[in-house]
């Protein structure tokens, strides 16, 4: 197929191609073997750059299309591995010298160098791509596959009548990822729920945080839940990572009575709304932050929740703030959460976190239970 279409370029600029011999080792090199799905892509862009190279060259109304050399290179990049860029380049470059010696107009200092730095910006897509293991844009559809399962994780359960949740996610900077994931597991009859925060926000604390949700939700409802904990601290321990530390809170609700219990690892406490006294009481639930101590304790809390009371988690991003005492970030916390209880607690829960979370550049979370 190559071969047809240079026999359809012009003879002088066969003649001239035929002079290079870098071009005459890639033409050899797209001879040998048979073309692969990349090849195809490659002899596409290096044919649209020949015919690119020869407009150009044989333009005489200032009409050149000399800047999507510049589109093909960036095309390149994306599309093609970093020996299959760097034969693309060759013909770039040969193209961009074949002009310039015939004195083209279009070619100048001003495409010669935006085709240099589409180069360097290519060759470190391409090896980004390549260190991957996959080409095209299919590392980005990777990633959104991955964005949308840690979302569908992080959904709460279906539950039975009389009962309630909601989960809101606030990523810093409006990245898709970041350090605070929810994981829940229902049978009817009991519901679980965790809400973890891996230190630093956004994409940095995302690819923790993307690992540790699969493996956190494996173990959620798969383990007594008076073991979920120290067996997430067990999984870190195992891990061995040297930067940052992990945080979560575990809370198990009997569907049926009401009755809950709350585990805390290092994270804020959960607070508790009273309907028959319409105040919000901080837990008590105390632990340390996971992977650090080899044998981790909670001391968890119980309580019970009635009709019209209601449950709320959240993480550090809501309350902490550089040179804040956490007691009163914890304090505007309740009293922002105040109005969720005309507003009803579905529509104000993100509201809540919106407003919280406006003057702070971290990644925030909140989850709310109640009953009906």
């Amino acid at each position: 197929m190559l071969q047809r279409l240079v026999h359809l370029l012009p003879p002088r600029v066969r003649a001239v191609l035929r002079r290079i011999p870098a071009l005459v080792a890639l033409y050899q090199w797209m001879r040998r073997g048979k073309l692969s799905g990349e090849r195809y892509v490659f002899a596409a862009l290096a044919v649209l750059a020949i015919g690119v190279g020869v407009a150009t060259a044989n333009d005489t109304r200032g009409l050149a299309p000399s800047g999507v050399l510049v589109l093909i290179v960036l095309g390149g990049g994306l599309l093609l591995k970093v020996r299959s860029l760097l034969a693309l380049l060759v013909v770039v470059v040969g193209m961009v010298a074949y002009n310039a010696w015939l004195d083209v107009p279009a070619i100048g200092y001003g495409i010669v160098g935006t085709l240099m730095i589409t180069a360097v910006l290519a060759l470190s897509l391409a090896r980004t791509r390549q260190k991957l293991g996959v080409q095209g844009l299919r590392g980005d559809s990777m990633l959104l596959e991955l964005r949308d399962r840690l979302k569908r994780q992080g959904e709460m359960p279906e539950l039975p009548d009389g009962w309630d949740s909601q989960v809101v996610l606030l990523q810093a900077g409006g990245s898709s990822f970041g350090g605070d994931f929810v994981v829940s597991a229902s049978d009817g009859d009991t519901l679980e729920v965790a809400l973890v925060d891996v230190s630093g926000k956004g994409t940095d604390a995302g690819t923790r945080a993307l690992m540790l949700s699969g493996a956190f939700g494996g173990l959620l409802g798969s383990i007594q839940p008076d073991r979920f904990l120290p067996a997430c601290n067990d999984y870190l321990h195992r891990q061995r990572w040297d930067e940052g530390f992990v945080t979560a809170v575990h809370v198990v609700v009997d569907l049926n009575t009401g009755e809950y219990t709350v585990e805390s690892a290092g994270h804020p406490p959960a607070v508790q709304f009273d309907a028959g006294s319409g105040a919000w009481q901080v837990g008590s639930a105390k632990g340390v932050v996971l992977g650090v101590v080899p044998d981790l304790r909670c001391i968890p809390e119980h309580g019970t929740l009635r009709s019209g009371d209601a449950l709320l988690l959240y993480t550090d991003g809501l309350v902490e703030s550089p040179g804040s005492d956490l007691d009163a970030g914890i304090d505007r916390l309740l009293g922002e959460a105040e109005r969720l209880v005309p507003q009803g607690f579905g529509s104000g829960a993100k509201e809540l976190v919106e407003t919280m979370a406006a003057a702070r550049d971290d990644d925030c979370a909140l989850v709310l239970i109640w009953r009906t």
